[in-house]
């Protein structure tokens, strides 16, 4: 059976566990590398498909569209249900509000569909003011082009208005989808996981396994991968920034073996197990690591075991 959660007080219910299909179209410039085909992408969608895991999240600027084409593609071709989740970019070109609409249109394009169960606004740093595009939300709630409204990188002041602007159309917000992870705790920090709570608002966790970080191929059991991309120059991922993380690394493989489950898996049932209206959305390119992530489900870790994790990652709470 298949975990679900609600998106907030919409009526989008979604897999208690997404996946995030940016790297679908990318050309390896963020060190997810080319090595990987269509083939392996309808692998990665099956699989997560047979595993109950439904809910896909993309967005326009997301290999230059070549991620919602790919997603709409494997979309149409199959016949169980699936929701999908996409992005508007408020670039600083883009200076009127209207420009949502052809965003909107050309996605639904790209995806082969008529709605979209979750359109999110990208990132508050724009011209464009939050009011406005709520404004916009509300009326392609109307016209039936998407179901729920979501944002993604918003804090708690831009979240409240964002809510409360809906609210004027009495449509609630979804979602806001920022990163999260044991390497990374800022929405605890910083406030946003409690104003989601307060304002009923699931939080959509990206990177929830620190772009790669929290997998087992960088626990210290095995030689460091070779590094691509942006990846190649980011401290984290040199001999130093690795070293840091092994005490962590070694909570994870302990809690994974008395599981027996693996590293990624145990990071994923954290924010699983943090409250009921987080929903990661690790990526998966393949069948292996879509089959992966989704053995983070049909389980929970213990209180203690949340603690010895939240003690060792403490650092991150920032």
């Amino acid at each position: 059976m298949t975990e679900t959660r609600k998106l907030g007080a919409s009526q989008v219910e979604v897999s208690a566990l997404g996946v995030g299909v940016w790297a679908w179209g990318d050309k390896g410039y963020w060190g997810y590398g080319t090595d990987y085909s269509l083939a392996d992408i309808r692998g990665a969608f099956q699989a997560s498909l047979d595993a109950g895991v439904t809910f896909f999240d993309t967005a326009e600027i997301y290999g230059n569209g070549q991620s919602e084409i790919l997603l709409g593609k494997c979309v149409r071709a199959e016949t169980r249900p699936v929701t999908i989740a996409s992005k508007f970019a408020p670039l600083p070109f883009r200076l009127s509000s209207k420009d949502l609409r052809t965003s909107l249109d050309n996605s639904l394009k790209r995806l082969g569909q008529s709605q979209i169960d979750l359109y999110q606004i990208h990132w508050p740093y724009s011209l464009l003011k939050i009011e406005d595009l709520m404004d916009v939300m509300a009326q392609a709630v109307t016209a039936g082009k998407i179901k729920a409204v979501g944002v993604s990188n918003y804090n708690v002041e831009q979240m409240r208005r964002a809510h409360t602007r809906l609210a004027r159309y009495s449509i609630p917000l979804a979602s806001n989808q920022v990163s999260f992870s044991l390497l990374k705790r800022t929405p605890e920090a910083n406030g946003v996981l409690n104003a989601c709570r307060q304002l009923n608002v699931a939080l959509i966790a990206y990177s929830p396994l620190a772009q790669g970080l929290l997998t087992e191929k960088f626990s210290g059991d095995q030689p460091t991968p070779k590094l691509s991309g942006m990846r190649r120059i980011q401290p984290q991922y040199r001999p130093v920034g690795l070293r840091k993380i092994q005490p962590l690394h070694g909570t994870l493989k302990a809690i994974a073996r008395s599981h027996e489950k693996t590293v990624e898996q145990v990071a994923l049932n954290w924010l699983l197990s943090k409250d009921d209206l987080i929903i990661p959305i690790p990526g998966a390119k393949n069948t292996r690591q879509a089959t992966s992530n989704a053995g983070a489900l049909g389980w929970r870790l213990s209180e203690e075991e949340i603690a010895r994790l939240d003690r060792v990652s403490a650092a991150y709470v920032k």
